[in-house]
This record gives C-alpha cells, structure tokens and sequence, in this order.
C-alpha cells in the first residue's frame, strides 16, 4: 500500500482503525452495512482498487456479487478514473445495466445513448503535462490508457506529486485539478469530478443520489461518496476517502463485496 493508506474499518455510529487481520472474523459479525430500513436503487462502483484485489487483478467474487445486485434489480454504474473503452469492455461482461462514469466525471456515457456527454476537452491537460516536463523530470505521455482520454490527462503515479502541484500552482495551469488516486496523477478541468458525472448518469437514470450506494477506495471518489446516500470504502483505502466514508470495510478491496451486497440483499 501507499503511505497515504491505511486500514479502517468504521460501523455506523462507531469508530475503530488498524485493525489487524486476525481480528476480521471478529468484526464481521457486528458489521452494519447499510443503514436500517434503507436498500440502495443503483450502486455506484469505482474499478481499480476496489474491485479487484492485491494483485490489482479483478476479483471474481466481487464480479459476481455485483451479478448479483443486476439479478435483484439493481444497476451497477461503473464510475472510474479509466477511459469510455476500457470502462464499456468490463461494463458488458460484468453485465452492468448502468451508465458509466469514466475519467473522473469527464465522460458519462450508455451504449442506448446516440453519444457519449463529454463534459471537457483533454487538450489543455496534455498541454500542461508537455509544458510542465520542459521544467520537470517527469514523462509528458503518461500512462497508456492517454491513448484513449477524452477529457484529462494522466501522469505515471510514481512522478513527484509535491513537485507536480508545485509547478501546476504555479503556472497558467493553476486553475486544474491534480489528483492522485493508487494508478495515476490526474490532470482535469477544475469542474470534473466522479460526483458531477455521476449527477449526469442519475439524471438520466431518473433516480436521486438519496438512493444511491457508492463504492470506491481513493481521493478521487470523494466528490462521490459526498453526493449520494450512503458510501462504503474498501479495507486499504486512502485516508481521505476514510475520512467521508459512511462506512469502512475490515475486508481489502474486492473482498468487501460478498458480505455487502449479503447484507443489502437480505432486505428483501
């Protein structure tokens, strides 16, 4: 894990952190999910981080847990800090019925729909990371899946964040946002964020974020987290994200799911 990670675990109306391993099965069994009297409409899921497991490979019990919720009636939205693409591929083989919020808000999009809402042109984002390498020892073309952004633009995780917010503070860039999540360092337009896309997505869907469930594990599902309902982080998440989430997970990343979508199903 990043430094900036650690492990919580938060019950509704009770606070605990560092939990270590050996105290999971403990926990579990006091473990309030969701709150009394409340099933979510749509359950709004960041990828990577948090349905995959350490390995950053997707995990398979999670797949099937949000099968599960499609199978009860629930859609999955895929809401992502990943392109149109890559986000459309697992969307159609998880068999997720929602729309899906890819780059960070930038794009909200639907195969039923006649195109996709892209909510910000990347160019001035690339153009940044290009002008910034002229002063920092940092790779301009970022990580692969820029091939496809629409919107933003990503550096490699592993690049000088401090020295990144430093030079973008700093230059005619000032106004965009740096974000890293566990993948990437995000540069976007100040007003894209997961919680704007997801906005659009549920507007279409004609459903009020009231009744919304989000899942994530990074800075970036914040704005997320604070629009709808009720949040769940994964074990491992960011400190950040611990810091809104309605409730923490003891179990890492994909693991989480099973014993969440148990618990929101047993309201039937």
């Amino acid at each position: 894990f990043f430094s900036s990670r650690r492990r919580h675990t938060r019950y509704i109306g009770d606070w605990s952190s560092d939990v270590c391993s050996s105290d999971l099965n403990l926990l579990a069994p006091i473990m309030q999910w969701i709150p009394d009297a409340w099933k979510p409409k749509a359950i709004a899921v960041d990828i990577d981080g948090t349905i995959t497991d350490y390995n950053k490979k997707l995990h398979l019990e999670a797949i099937e847990s949000l099968r599960r919720l499609e199978g009860a009636g629930i859609p999955v939205i895929l809401a992502t800090g990943n392109v149109r693409a890559i986000t459309y591929g697992l969307s159609r083989f998880i068999g997720a019925s929602g729309p899906m919020v890819c780059e960070n808000g930038g794009v909200v999009w639907h195969p039923s729909w006649d195109e996709p809402i892209v909510r910000a042109d990347g160019a001035r984002a690339r153009k940044c990371a290009q002008d910034m390498a002229l002063d920092l020892d940092i790779d301009p073309e970022g990580i692969t899946t820029n091939a496809w952004r629409e919107s933003e633009w990503c550096l490699f995780k592993d690049e000088d964040l401090d020295a990144v917010n430093n030079w973008v503070s700093n230059s005619e860039y000032s106004d965009l946002s740096v974000v890293r999540t566990g993948f990437a360092i995000h540069l976007m337009e100040p007003h894209l964020s997961k919680g704007e896309g997801l906005k659009v997505a549920l507007e279409k869907m004609g459903l009020s974020p009231d009744d919304v469930l989000a899942v994530g594990d990074a800075p970036n599902d914040i704005p997320m987290f604070q629009l709808v309902g009720h949040s769940v982080a994964v074990g491992g998440c960011f400190d950040s994200l611990a810091a809104v989430a309605k409730v923490i997970s003891p179990h890492p990343h994909g693991d989480t799911f099973k014993p969440l979508v148990d618990a929101i199903l047993s309201e039937d």
